[in-house]
Formats: C-alpha cells, structure tokens, sequence
C-alpha cells in the first residue's frame, strides 16, 4: 500500500500544558531491520514492540514476498519464520515500498546477491528519490538493476548469480548506503569491507552481531572500517524493540516550548549514533533529564523527562553530529524558532534527498510562519524570536510525516494556529501521533480541505 491517495488536512492551535507519558512507538530502524534479518535467519525470530506504522508494515508484506512467513499475534508482538541467507524465493508481484527509503534500500541490499529478480516501487514521494547511491554499490556484487532516469522507482533487481565480496567507501554519510551493502555481502564469499569517512547509525552493525555474524568495526584513519564475513547461518532472536528516539522527538520539542509543560517519554533508545538531537536541546538550554540509564539487547536506553524551557538559545550545531540526527532537523527547526539567537546547521545537505526536500520544506513553511530563514545546499539558518512566533500559516507536507508533524507542533506554541494540507504521511512512521498528543492536552483538529 503507497498510502496518501486521500489528503488529511490537520491545524494544531495554542496550546495549554502538556503534561504526563508520552508512550511513542518503537524504533523504526530496528523494526525494519528486525524483520529483514529474521527472514534471513533459519528459525523463528520473536519480536516485541515492532513498530506497526505503514513503513515497517510494508517491510513485513516484502518479506513475506521473498518466502519467509511473517505473524502479527497483536499488541506489537512478531514472529519471522526466516529461509536463511541466500534463501528468498523470487516475489511473483511487485514490491511496495510505500513511503519508506529505509525499508525499500535494505531489501535491495538484501536480495542482490541472490539470484532472483525483484521490482520495487512506492509512493509518490519514494519514486522520486534516488536509488543510484545503493545501486551503484550493488553493482559491485554482480546485481544490475533497471530503473527509471536518475535510478529511480520503479526499479528492477536482477540479483547476482555468482556474488563477490566488495570494498566500498559510502561516498555520502547514509546509514541506509551502509547497511545495505552489509546486507548485500551477507550472500557473498569471503569478506566485504565497508568504509564510513563520517560514523552513522550502527544499528545494523548490532544486530548483524546479535543474530550470529561475524562482523567487526574498527575507527582507523580511513575512517570507520566494517568487516563482514559473508555465508553465516544466521541464528533467530528474541527481540524487543526500543522506543524510537526520532519519534519521541515530536513529544519531547513541544514539552520544551509550550508553557507549564512536563512530559516524560520512557523507554527510549539512545544509541550514540541516534542521540544528537538531545545533546543539541542541551546545547541550546533545555531541560532535559535522562532517568534510569540501562541496557537491553545491546542499546542503551533511558527514560527522557522533558519540561519548558522559555530561555533556549540559538546555537551553532556541530557539522560533525549531523549522521547521528539527520531525521531530527525539522523538528530542531521549529525549537530553533522560539530560542533567542540563530541557530547554524551545516553539514546537512543529505537533508536534500529525504522524502522531501527538508531544508526548502522547513524554512518555506517558518517563513509563512514568520520566522527568518537562511539556507544554502548543505546549510540552513533560523533566527529565533524569543518564544513570539507568529504561526498562522498553512504548510505544505510534501508527503514528508516529519514535515507534517514538525508544523504541528510549531502550531501548539505559535501565537495563531498552524495548519498542513496534508498529514495522511505521519501515519508512515508514528500512526498514534494524534491520540498521543492530544492525551498530553495539545489540540489538533482534522480540517476539510
């Protein structure tokens, strides 16, 4: 299912406190990757908490497409039957990816180096992002693929009959680029090597790990170096997901700009190379408190309290940080826009290639909203007003669900209600936006188009 075939214009007005839990759902990027590598091991992988947005859903249809058998037993508990590495069979309809970048990159990576035939589209948004950036690397194993101009959706995969294993250095900091050659040398012999000049999420990495790869990191002056062994049995987890930091971001900004507000959001993963946003609020200002640091299935994990902050201020957000909170820049945006100051960010032009254009879809909308925007390719400036924004702006979503809800938010803070021509994509990755909020005592209201 692509979704969005029916627009769901959404406003949000000022709002009072927002006070109490915040149960955000679980992490996306674990969810993805959680079903992809159970249907790569041989056995029953358990799964808790998995992420039931359309996103990780369509990853679930996919690999139930390539053979492995996939059961929701309901309240976000999963199970995968998986085929075992080099064991999917070939889908005998296309796949459908939705919305998600992630999940159709992964399972690109995934089944390239079987010798199986694969097509791949999505919605509206997804089949105008690029695919070269993966498909290149793919190339390297023997896949070919074919798509339309600029290697775009909908793609065709023709996995590699006979797979070598690669050395590639990421030209770009992707998290998504990474992992999906980690999965593509899976099903090769011998060892692929991955390269990271700049450090992204390891999720991956950790999961590989826990499911029975042999894999290492090492930091060299190369930069990151990941070596894979290729042609393991994979073995079945027990899985239980983390609440996504990227999610409990939406929460966790409004706390810290609407008065009166404390919120408390549990359970939420802070892998280093996820927890940006947090340490740039505390940069900025905010008052933010981790409770109960631990550790659960080799992610770390706390339980993040969030409370107003009138004095925030503009900061200059380390270029070097951007791998580890690229999803979270809108949404900095918007706190950015009540902070006393300018807030910098560089480093960011992998923000262009989202699923919008997020630089130009952010300051498009603050402008209307009547903040002051700078931006370049890979940089973009917000000049704080002090907590006095003046809202009253209609946004375009850009079928983006960050987009969406980082407007949203601006509106529960803003002086005049903000509203976005369509929210249908926030369904994409956080399906409980609306009921969560609105429990915590924000307003937002479904309007007519």
């Amino acid at each position: 299912m692509s979704g969005h075939d029916t627009p769901i214009p959404m406003s949000a007005g000022k709002s009072g406190p927002l006070l109490g839990e915040a149960h955000v759902p679980g992490d996306k990027s674990i969810s993805h990757r959680s079903l992809i590598l159970g249907a790569l091991s041989v056995g029953e992988t358990k799964i808790t908490g998995l992420l039931e947005g359309e996103d990780v859903l369509d990853t679930g249809k996919a690999m139930q497409a390539f053979g492995a058998e996939v059961i929701n037993h309901g309240g976000g508990s999963w199970s995968v039957h998986g085929v075992g590495v080099g064991g999917f069979a070939e889908p005998d309809q296309v796949i459908d990816c939705g919305n998600s970048g992630t999940g159709v990159r992964l399972i690109m990576g995934a089944m390239a180096t079987s010798p199986i035939a694969a097509t791949f589209t999505g919605d509206a948004s997804l089949n105008g992002r690029p695919m070269g950036r993966i498909t290149d690397p793919l190339a390297l194993f023997g896949a070919a693929s074919y798509g339309r101009s600029m290697g775009r959706l909908p793609l065709t995969i023709i996995g590699a009959e006979n797979p070598v294993p690669v050395h590639y250095t990421t030209p770009v900091p992707s998290a998504q680029v990474k992992s999906a050659v980690l999965l593509a040398g899976l099903n090769a012999p011998g060892e692929t090597i991955v390269i990271e000049k700049e450090a992204t999420r390891d999720h991956s990495e950790r999961m590989l790990a826990g499911f029975g790869a042999k894999i290492t990191s090492e930091d060299t002056d190369e930069g990151r170096v990941i070596t894979l062994t290729g042609q393991p049995e994979l073995k079945p987890q027990v899985i239980t997901v983390p609440r996504d930091p990227s999610s409990a971001a939406f929460p966790v900004c409004a706390a810290l700009i609407v008065e009166g507000s404390d919120v408390l959001v549990p359970n939420i993963g802070l892998n280093p190379t996820r927890a940006g946003l947090y340490y740039t609020l505390q940069d900025m200002g905010a008052n933010l408190t981790f409770e109960n640091m631990r550790e659960e299935g080799g992610e770390p994990m706390a339980d993040l309290r969030a409370k107003y902050s009138p004095n925030l201020k503009g900061i200059e957000v380390p270029p070097e940080r951007a791998a580890s909170m690229i999803d979270e820049y809108p949404i900095l945006s918007v706190v950015a826009s009540f902070a006393e100051g300018v807030t910098k960010m560089h480093g960011v032009k992998e923000l262009r290639v989202k699923e919008s254009d997020r630089i130009d879809a952010m300051a498009t909308g603050l402008r209307l909203a009547g903040v002051t925007v700078d931006e370049g390719e890979d940089w973009w400036h917000v000049h704080g007003l002090s907590g006095d924004v003046p809202g009253g702006a209609t946004c375009e979503s850009h079928l983006d669900h960050r987009i969406a809800m980082s407007f949203l938010i601006l509106g529960m803070a803003a002086q005049n209600p903000v509203a976005v021509d369509d929210g249908s994509p926030i369904a994409t990755s956080f399906p409980i936006f609306e009921d969560l909020m609105s429990n915590l005592g924000a307003t937002i209201v479904r309007t007519t188009a």
